[in-house]
């Protein structure tokens, strides 16, 4: 029984489905069917009497490729298993296995998997004795992910860690040394890593026209998933394989290119038209999944954006309830905010079918502390939970021995970050303590100054009683050079994440209270899988693929979203701008959108206002509701808002903004040298730290060069 195609597909998509000879580029906005769109266009070619042999499709991961193919085979009720379908790094590996002679790998191809690749790199660099002392050497790990970066982005590996990881930039001359001999032991032990599959394929195309010509001919229709998601050297392979004017049908959505860090390159997508000849492009514009209103305020998003396909997504799910604009006070009085429009949320949805994105992992730091308190279950994708991440507990560790000097663990967790203290020098310590043998910590503090340093420490703030915040910055200055060598490879995310909980400690008069709040566990056993009722907690990278029926994005205000990053560099707001359209497109229902007045600055003891977002900004007030905190902490509309794009206030806030000073460098006892941006009168500069990203700092806190 043949498949009725006009009727089970919209125009656009039976288009994109029928259209079989030449290339075709369909851009597939959030929600409008792309994968029913792959599987039955299978069926259309196999039902056109072209041989599932000669298909091939490539996608991310193996699950969508089996996916896709199984639903194909039920539409046909009929095996497709000579078809090639598969990920890009799959498809190279089995034409390389094919034809590794050719390459010159008479004894076959070896691919090591991540592990055999990081056991190269130890080996190469113990042959080198690069940093074998040294304590702050990067792990083989980050090595290695500095490497792929690298390859994936086609840069050299300085270009990136100079980007990327500033922080390493003193190890440049030794990572490329070790990069250098690491080429040169894979060729020698004729060993492939993750990426050279792709190059390597690329370099049999390029070298041997007859087995270009080969699969060319084998692979007459290419099917290509999620393609602005593709690097540089897989657009080349599609061109290689498919030829100039091949059947080559591309899907993908330029909007929802976020992938830059790892390598994808949006311009694959944005110049398919000028590298295949005579390409035809075909939109799918209505989507399935979110309410109009929702889909009026994304298109005003990315109506925005520099370079695009435009396109008007819209729905047949008409709903009244507008998206809304909420403005907390500050960012943390937004975390109270957040739970008190989960619970209202609740009554309506269950708690997996609500979520709260944003764009760091350290964002969602507060509302997991307000989640715990309100004993809301949550599970959180993307970053590193607050209770698990590894310097919070070293600094939490601190303070609890100032509230409780009988606490063995914690005595065990924060003497251990000394040099020179093992576990069971940590346990004599604790019982010469309890058992007042002060003897023995004199002698060990007479071989470990720095063991002297942190005991008087803790001694001098438990007389002092003084609040959580103040404890937390006098621990941070004796920590951060411990944690600068401990987690050398990711110090600026890590620092970061320390603010955060300064500003949660901020909040806190009594020592015991906020240790006992920041204690609270939200057990998580099966931290991968998504449970049924509980809420969700996700970075937006992490959320893409995914929907809930509501949808909370926090943290909507310059520095934040964009990034500090982003902010000065044209190509990363870009990417942020479609950052923001693949969050918002995760909302079926309803969707709100967080931008807190102020910003709390720990330095200063003091809150800044805070810029919305530039995407904020250039919404239409038309287009959503906007809510107010105000100073009972309750939620009011606001009535009568002018019309256009920027609210007055707001435009006048952006016509403010200090102008740029000449630039010179400073210096920071915590964030080290960095580069004056802004001067802002009477003494406060925005200044941007290597490594750590934008910092607004008082003018006594620096000394400028």
């Amino acid at each position: 029984m043949k498949i009725d195609y006009k009727k089970e597909l919209n125009p656009s998509q039976y288009e994109a489905v029928t259209t079989i000879d030449g290339p075709v580029l369909v851009i597939a906005g959030a929600g409008s069917g792309k994968t029913r769109t792959i599987v039955y266009r299978l069926a259309y070619l196999v039902e056109q009497k072209v041989n599932p042999q000669n298909i091939l499709l490539l996608t991310f991961t193996r699950k969508a490729a089996g996916e896709m193919l199984k639903r194909a085979e039920n539409l046909l009720e009929r095996r497709l298993g000579s078809m090639h379908s598969g990920t890009f790094h799959s498809f190279a590996f089995a034409m390389l296995r094919k034809f590794a002679s050719a390459l010159g790998y008479v004894n076959g191809i070896t691919v090591m998997d991540a592990s055999d690749a990081e056991d190269v790199l130890k080996n190469v660099r113990d042959q080198l004795k690069i940093g074998q002392k040294d304590r702050s050497f990067p792990k083989k790990k980050t090595i290695l992910s500095l490497i792929s970066k690298a390859r994936n982005k086609e840069l050299d590996l300085e270009q990136v860690i100079l980007k990327d990881a500033f922080h390493l930039r003193n190890y440049l001359e030794d990572i490329e040394r070790i990069y250098k001999e690491y080429q040169v032991f894979k060729q020698k032990h004729g060993l492939l890593d993750y990426d050279d599959l792709l190059f390597q394929l690329e370099r049999l195309l390029l070298e041997h026209e007859d087995i270009r010509d080969f699969l060319q001919a084998a692979f007459q229709y290419i099917m290509v998933d999620e393609f602005q998601d593709t690097n540089l050297v897989q657009g080349r392979l599609i061109k290689l394989i498919a030829g100039p004017s091949g059947n080559v049908m591309a899907v993908g959505d330029d909007a929802q290119s976020i992938y830059a860090f790892r390598g994808a390159n949006v311009n694959n997508i944005l110049n398919f038209p000028e590298i295949f000849n005579n390409a035809k492009i075909v939109k799918l514009e209505q989507n399935y999944r979110s309410t109009q209103p929702i889909l009026n305020l994304t298109n005003q998003i990315l109506a925005g954006a520099a370079e695009k396909y435009p396109k008007n997504l819209f729905s047949t799910r008409n709903s009244k309830l507008l998206p809304q604009l909420i403005r907390p006070l500050s960012d943390l009085s937004q975390a109270r905010v957040v739970v008190q429009k989960i619970n209202e949320l609740s009554r309506k949805y269950p708690l997996h079918e609500i979520a709260v994105l944003f764009r760091a992992g350290y964002q969602s730091y507060p509302v997991e502390v307000e989640l715990n308190r309100a004993g809301i279950p949550f599970q959180k994708f993307g970053g590193i939970k607050f209770s698990e991440a590894a310097h919070i507990k070293d600094v939490l560790a601190f303070m609890r021995l100032i509230a409780n000097p009988a606490d063995l663990l914690a005595w065990t967790r924060a003497l251990s970050n000394l040099k020179g203290i093992g576990s069971k020098t940590c346990e004599k310590l604790y019982n010469a303590f309890m058992q007042g043998d002060n003897g023995y910590i004199e002698k060990q503090c007479q071989k470990n100054k720095q063991l002297r340093q942190v005991l008087s420490l803790i001694d001098a703030l438990r007389a002092n009683q003084d609040s959580p915040a103040r404890i937390l910055d006098e621990i941070l200055i004796f920590y951060q050079p411990i944690m600068r060598e401990k987690f050398a490879d990711d110090y600026p995310r890590r620092a970061t994440g320390l603010e955060q909980l300064a500003q949660i400690a901020s909040t806190y008069d009594n020592l015991d209270l906020f240790l006992a709040d920041m204690s609270l566990e939200n057990p998580d056993p099966d931290g991968n899988k998504l449970k049924e009722d509980t809420l969700v907690l996700s970075t937006v990278h992490s959320a893409k693929g995914l929907e809930w029926s509501a949808v909370l994005i926090i943290d909507l205000v310059e520095e934040r979203f964009p990034s500090k990053h982003a902010l000065m560099d044209h190509e990363e707001l870009e990417e942020e701008r479609r950052l923001l359209y693949v969050a918002c497109t995760r909302a079926r229902d309803y969707l709100a959108l967080f931008v807190p007045d102020s910003i709390y600055n720990r330095y200063q003891d003091m809150h800044e206002s805070a810029l919305p977002s530039p995407f904020i900004q250039e919404l239409d007030n038309s287009l959503f509701e906007e809510w107010r905190e105000n100073y009972t902490g309750t939620l009011a509309p606001v009535q009568n808002k002018q019309p256009g794009t920027i609210p007055p206030a707001q435009r006048q806030q952006r016509q403010q903004r200090p102008e740029q000073t000449n630039c010179h460098y400073c210096i920071h006892k915590i964030f080290g040298r960095g580069k004056v941006i802004t001067h802002i009168p009477p003494n406060k500069y925005k200044v941007n730290f290597p490594g750590v990203g934008l910092k607004t700092v008082i003018g006594d806190y620096l000394e400028l060069e």
